[in-house]
């Protein structure tokens, strides 16, 4: 009779535990039903309600917002300016490599996000927008001779800057800023450019210097002209006559004694 007893106890104790555990499993598991069946949208950013894979609500506002839990999700769009940075290589008109760093500040159109996600997701950076700039950039470089693209730096960017958005604008990506930040072309051509600049400094120098010996001879030259003008017989013989200590030479040349100082 004990022992049957004991037999009892221990079968109610077991499923008394069981029962604990199945209340256990059934407390998580609503709990996590309730966290899942909220979501916020945090500040500059846009929500969409997504059902099945289709997006069944755009308005989501800012804050917490219900969903129905394992069914629904909501998606958030970043609508804030993001950068993007990166470096492209490409070939000039006369053939020189060259690489571009550029810099983009962009934005998406919050009332285009829908739209967006719908056709690419949420990685619109590495699938629609670095692809744009690349392409854009190769574009709009091969339209100038590596010279032109120093020297005309205001011009490619604003051809990049036309081409990027004729791309990426339909999908509801705004560009708010562009930077071509950096050229870097071949050790070669950059070793060209440099020579070529010492020449071109050397050149000047040259140039310089040939000029100032010039306006220097012409000046003596002219300073010579007019000191010929002004030196008259006359003014010579008074200098000679101002300078003569009253005695004769040795030598006599007749009456020829003023060409002996070649003063006639």
């Amino acid at each position: 009779m004990k022992e049957g007893s004991l037999e009892v106890n221990r079968f109610l104790k077991i499923n008394l535990e069981k029962k604990y555990i199945l209340f256990g499993i059934l407390g998580l598991f609503l709990l996590i039903t309730i966290f899942s069946s909220f979501t916020t949208v945090r500040s500059g950013e846009v929500g969409l309600k997504v059902r099945f894979g289709k997006i069944v609500d755009t308005s989501l506002s800012e804050g917490v917002n219900f969903k129905i839990p394992y069914i629904e999700k909501i998606v958030r769009v970043n609508i804030r300016v993001q950068k993007s940075e990166l470096t492209v290589e490409s070939s000039t008109k006369d053939l020189q490599l060259v690489n571009t760093t550029i810099a983009v500040n962009y934005r998406v159109d919050g009332k285009k996000a829908s739209n967006l996600y719908k056709t690419v997701g949420n990685e619109y950076e590495e699938i629609i927008l670095q692809p744009a700039i690349k392409e854009s950039i190769k574009s709009a470089i091969a339209q100038y001779n590596a010279e032109e693209i120093t020297t005309n730096r205001t011009a490619v960017s604003e051809s990049c800057l036309k081409a990027i958005q004729s791309k990426v604008e339909k999908y509801g990506v705004i560009i708010e800023d562009f930077n071509l930040t950096d050229f870097s072309f071949s050790e070669e051509y950059t070793k060209a450019i440099e020579e070529k600049q010492v020449a071109e400094q050397n050149l000047e120098k040259a140039k310089l210097e040939a000029e100032t010996k010039i306006t220097k001879a012409k000046g003596e030259s002219d300073a010579n002209a007019l000191l010929e003008k002004t030196l008259t017989k006359e003014i010579l013989t008074e200098k000679f006559i101002e300078k003569w200590n009253g005695e004769l030479p040795d030598t006599y040349a007749g009456d020829d004694v003023m060409g002996i100082f070649n003063l006639k």
